[in-house]
């Protein structure tokens, strides 16, 4: 294998890096739908496996749970092994993870399936995301990770949609099934068209620093996921997070006494990173939140099924692909900052738009302030992630990448139980159940969509009413406080974001880094 160095931007201009951007959109679609799809197949799952509530949980958090819990060491192991073998190890790690799902008969291996596709999907979305500044320069950058960035946040309606159609014509493991040959697609794709990047004084990987980190991050996740449904004060969720408290506690006291750690807070002391990667997280945050409460209103309240929901999610992406599409010239003409602070500013018009929904408004009112919010996303979270890789020295793409990644999806996780726990705070409130028995009453506060059940059940329309009354009131709440939370970050980011100059600009640039090809 030949050893080659990439020393200039005429390496950039291979004409192979469309290619393996193309490869690495491939992957990214894979692990966004991975995300939503097995909600739609759940009820089918449950009945034919016997599951009860809490095995459903587990099947569907998972891969969340361990998705997130290994992203920063996986980011490190790209450092140290090379991010194209590392790559493509995770997605052969998923491959494995598809194929137990697809033969799986029992609740047990369906969750072991989960897991270790989560395994696989740790490595590959920091790594995707790392390999960029080796194949583009800075101006293309922006562009490849609108891109990267679009494909990832399009596959979760995709899910739904993917998901609804193969459980319409097949059995419920070819959900995991249709990994299969995108997977294969992406190994083949990385094996021949991606360059080899490492950084050789990367530090040794610490098994304790390892188990400390996946340990604290998937205790404060699940405790995060949970805490909506159980409630904060819930002895488990109360566990998990004072559990993760002590673990992320040891981690950090342990970094600091290595010269070079794995958690590496230094990335945290350069300024651009720290602020475009807490623009990012803030922004998962809101969108978090946003299709957290969106499915629940166009299923239940509008009355669309599972695959109709996903079909109706996407104006979303159409408005983050235009944005994808068009940050690059944007960020060129006006700076970053103006462009983060910019789509920070549409996305919160877009939710506290979206927050004068009625239960009356149709469908067409909600396609116009969900394009709105999906340019708003794309025009602030792609400047801010491509910000935020330029900041990093491209020897430190891995580690830097993981870190971001991992507060990004721990910003969402975050996003989603909070906003969920003030939906169903404002749901509960609202909702008239004063003529039903308890039992039922009980069953008609878990979800909008359980209240349905029970007024088709008893025969009571107005149970109906009441609940789609409530559910809307409580999803304006909810945008209307992602609305304010993405206005406040738009004036953090214009107020504290530098714009660099020339000089600044050229030191932001991609460094020289080992690279085998």
């Amino acid at each position: 294998m030949v050893t080659v160095t990439i020393k200039s931007a005429a390496n950039w201009q291979d004409p192979r890096r469309w290619w393996a951007l193309a490869a690495l959109v491939a992957s990214m679609l894979v692990l966004g739908f991975d995300m939503t799809i097995l909600n739609v197949a759940l009820p089918t799952m449950a009945g034919q496996l016997d599951a009860s509530t809490g095995e459903q949980q587990w099947m569907a958090d998972a891969y969340v749970v361990v998705f997130a819990a290994l992203m920063l060491p996986a980011g490190l192991l790209g450092d140290r092994f090379g991010r194209r073998r590392m790559l493509i190890t995770g997605l052969g790690i998923f491959l494995v993870g598809s194929l137990i799902g697809t033969l799986a008969d029992d609740v047990s291996l369906v969750v072991v399936a989960r897991a270790v596709m989560g395994v696989g999907g740790a490595l590959v979305m920091p790594l995707a995301l790392a390999v960029l500044p080796a194949l583009f320069a800075p101006g293309e950058r922006t562009k490849a990770v609108g891109i990267v960035s679009a494909a990832s946040a399009l596959g979760a309606p995709l899910g739904p949609i993917v998901g609804g159609w193969l459980l319409d014509h097949f059995w419920w493991g070819s959900i995991f099934l249709i990994n299969i040959p995108m997977v294969a697609i992406g190994i083949t794709a990385c094996a021949f068209l991606l360059p080899e990047t490492t950084d050789p004084a990367s530090p040794k990987v610490d098994v304790v620093s390892t188990a400390l980190t996946a340990a604290g991050l998937g205790a404060l996740i699940y405790g995060i996921i949970e805490a909506p449904v159980r409630g904060w004060g819930d002895p488990l969720v109360l566990g998990m997070l004072g559990g993760a408290a002590l673990l992320l506690a040891a981690l950090v006291l342990r970094e600091r006494r290595v010269s070079r750690p794995m958690l590496d807070m230094s990335l945290l002391g350069n300024r651009g990173f720290l602020l475009n990667t807490v623009a990012a997280t803030l922004v998962m945050f809101v969108l978090s939140g946003l299709m957290f409460v969106l499915p629940p209103y166009l299923q239940a309240v509008l009355g669309h099924d599972a695959f109709g929901t996903g079909l109706r999610m996407l104006p979303l992406m159409g408005g983050l692909l235009v944005a994808a599409r068009g940050a690059e010239p944007v960020v060129r003409r006006f700076g970053a900052r103006a462009v983060i602070s910019g789509g920070l500013v549409v996305l919160a018009f877009a939710a506290m738009l979206g927050s004068r929904t009625t239960v009356d408004s149709g469908y067409g009112f909600t396609a116009l302030w969900l394009s709105i919010a999906g340019a708003g996303f794309g025009f602030a979270v792609v400047p801010a992630m491509d910000s935020a890789l330029g900041a990093l020295p491209v020897e430190r793409a891995g580690s830097g990448t993981g870190l971001l990644m991992t507060v990004r999806q721990v910003g969402g996780a975050i996003g989603i139980a909070l906003l969920g726990s003030l939906l169903s705070g404002v749901y509960v409130d609202r909702l008239d159940t004063g003529s039903l028995p308890a039992g039922a009453a009980d069953t008609a506060g878990d979800s909008v969509v359980a209240a349905h059940t029970i007024a088709g059940r008893l025969g009571l329309p107005g149970l109906a009413e009441s609940a789609d009354s409530a559910y809307v009131t409580g999803m304006g709440v909810v945008l209307w406080v992602s609305g304010v939370a993405a206005l406040v970050t738009a004036l953090l980011v214009a107020a504290l974001l530098r714009t660099p100059g020339p000089a600044a600009a050229a030191d932001m640039a991609p460094r020289p880094a080992d690279a085998r090809q």
